[in-house]
């Protein structure tokens, strides 16, 4: 199949899927080794299909090294467009086949870290009782990403913490949850011990050494936003992404985190903490199920959110 790409009144790139495709998996995977294992395809072939993107496209896309390959910022951009043209055929190939009553095609959803892991086994199993013809694709990514994902075609819906309304999306609340103040139940200072009450103020937390994601992560920018009112700032002792690493370092005792209660449900040690309602004022967090107001949903993608907002608040009641 072939594809034309206008980039304006005078440009006009025909491209090859196939080239596009053999493109993705080698920029995807670094290597055209890897790529071309992957598709079942002699490696020769695929070379001679990336080359044949770049000569369409005036551009070198990828740096060949000894290691395998990376992109250059024009294979960036390409890899960007490439990955929304292949979702953009899967979809319309999904449509097409849906006018047989058939609920099939891909689903790709968007997922925080802090709720993947718990939400992630009953999501698949979900999907497979009631959609299995459909091909599920969950990402892992903070809320600033999967939103750009969404907006760029790349996932179909997102599960987001605290998402900026816009024209461009849909919007359906799943869960309102207040951040608290975890603390390991070990090693704590006496200065540190006296301020763990059961409920601490929201500007006593710049006296105790804090473990948060970086930015752009949606805790991290509420906490700070909040504490920012209120003229003080966090005293940020450690920055990690990965709530069961910031709940491991807690546990030995390097620092506190502030994060929703349900991230202790799958820790594997919970008794290992002590919980503390923040308040003055409190930390809500919102979390909600997004998709694009602007494409037109398959009936596949319609029964896809019923079932996400099932699982997703089932897990968290």
């Amino acid at each position: 199949m072939r594809f034309d790409l206008s980039l304006g009144a005078d440009t006009l790139f025909h491209m090859d899927l196939k080239q596009i495709e053999s493109f993705v998996r080698v920029a995807e995977l670094g290597s055209f080794t890897k790529a071309a294992s992957a598709l079942g395809v002699a490696q020769p072939m695929l070379s001679r299909q990336v080359r044949q993107l770049e000569v369409e496209l005036h551009q070198s896309l990828l740096i060949r090294n000894g290691r395998g390959v990376t992109p250059t910022e024009s294979g960036l951009l390409m890899l960007e467009h490439a990955r929304g043209i292949l979702y953009q055929v899967a979809l319309a190939k999904e449509e097409l086949s849906g006018t047989s009553g058939a609920l099939a095609g891909p689903i790709s959803i968007g997922l925080p870290p802090s709720l993947s892991k718990l939400i992630t086994v009953p999501l698949t199993l979900a999907f497979k009782n009631a959609l299995p013809q459909a091909k599920l694709s969950l990402t892992e990514g903070f809320s600033a990403l999967m939103y750009e994902s969404l907006r760029a075609g790349r996932i179909d819906m997102a599960v987001l913490y605290n998402p900026a309304p816009s024209q461009d999306i849909e919007m359906m609340q799943l869960h309102e949850d207040a951040l608290i103040l975890i603390a390991g139940s070990k090693r704590i200072g006496k200065k540190q011990q006296a301020l763990l009450k059961p409920s601490v103020f929201l500007k006593d937390l710049c006296e105790l050494p804090l473990i948060l994601p970086s930015r752009p992560n949606a805790f991290r920018l509420l906490i700070e936003i909040e504490m920012q009112k209120l003229n003080v700032r966090p005293q940020i002792a450690l920055e990690i992404d990965g709530i069961n690493a910031i709940l491991e370092l807690v546990k030995e005792g390097l620092g506190f985190a502030v994060l929703p209660t349900y991230t202790l449900n799958d820790f594997p040690d919970p008794e290992a903490f002590t919980t503390h309602a923040i308040q003055r004022p409190q930390l809500l967090s919102q979390l909600m199920l997004v998709w694009s107001s602007k494409r037109p949903s398959t009936g596949t993608q319609r029964v896809a959110l019923g079932l996400t907002q099932k699982v997703i608040s089932d897990a968290l009641k």
